[in-house]
């Protein structure tokens, strides 16, 4: 890939538990609940297992050529929603704020960027936006006391954040991911983020509230996405490049913000003595 174009961002979601893509050969790290619950039994313990994990996901990725890993997930959450679930470090925001914050720092420490998800909050719906559109009914209010905490509480150390397939039916018409009143008025103008603003994946079931993939990727970036994501349907994504190439959308200035800042070697990191630490208690928290 890189041989093709050097310059190119590449990403994947690398959170471990259920969502974790690269395995054969890597550490299987457990869900994040597992850490968010050593936290509230012991602090300090947990605290440092939450970065030195961060470290060691973005070490390994990063050593086989990628950038960046789409984590960590800040949705509160314990067993509501049919998706979220054990990706989510609580139920508690306190707990979600003090194991995201360690783990965010961990991933600095490699040299990886930190993607916070899924704004403002996945956590209180039950539907999977893989599959379904799904509608939330609560208020600005209830979110800004909860769901949107740990984006409040992290987001001088967040450097992308990726919006959830939601529609918020009290506070807006429109979907997160292409609505304009959520990524600039209350992420950027309200929380004062300034970093980059990924879409998810516009080939999931929740996008299609948009239109056809042409209007997606259209609308997700007049709402304020700097980067959108095609990831499961080649088709569309080529029907995405076609129109952008057409309509000469130029490239977001922030982009190059997310490359690798340190890139290890494999042979390296698994014979230093933290990596071989922390792969010893994660084994023991699985």
């Amino acid at each position: 890939i890189r041989a093709v174009k050097p310059e190119i961002l590449i990403a994947v979601d690398q959170e471990g538990g259920r969502v974790q893509r690269f395995r054969t050969g890597f550490t299987q790290i457990p869900p994040m609940q597992k850490i968010g619950d050593l936290v509230i039994n012991d602090q300090e313990k947990g605290l440092m297992l939450a970065r030195d994990t961060g470290w060691l996901m973005a070490s390994e990725i990063l050593a086989c050529g990628l950038d960046l890993s789409f984590a960590p997930v800040l949705d509160i959450d314990k067993n509501t929603s049919e998706i979220i679930g054990d990706r989510a470090f609580s139920d508690r925001p306190e707990i979600v704020c003090l194991a995201a914050g360690a783990f965010i720092q961990g991933m600095h420490e490699a040299g990886m960027s930190a993607v916070g998800k899924h704004f403002p909050g996945h956590g209180g719906v039950v539907g999977d936006s893989h599959i379904e559109a799904p509608r939330d009914a609560r208020t600005l209010q209830i979110l800004s006391d909860r769901d949107l905490l740990p984006y409040a509480k992290l987001v001088k150390q967040l450097d992308g954040v990726m919006p959830a397939h939601i529609t918020f039916t009290s506070i807006d018409r429109r979907s997160v991911g292409f609505s304009r009143y959520w990524l600039h008025d209350i992420l950027r103008n309200q929380l004062r983020f300034d970093g980059i603003i990924f879409s998810d994946d516009l080939s999931m079931k929740g996008a299609d509230v948009a239109g056809d993939f042409v209007k997606k990727a259209s609308m997700a970036l007049k709402a304020g996405c700097d980067m959108i994501l095609v990831c499961n349907d080649r088709l569309g994504a080529l029907e995405v490049l076609g129109h952008m190439e057409e309509e000469r959308y130029s490239q977001s200035s922030r982009i190059g913000r997310m490359l690798a800042s340190l890139r290890p070697a494999w042979e390296d990191l698994v014979v230093q003595p933290r990596y071989n630490k922390t792969v010893a208690h994660l084994s023991e928290l699985r």
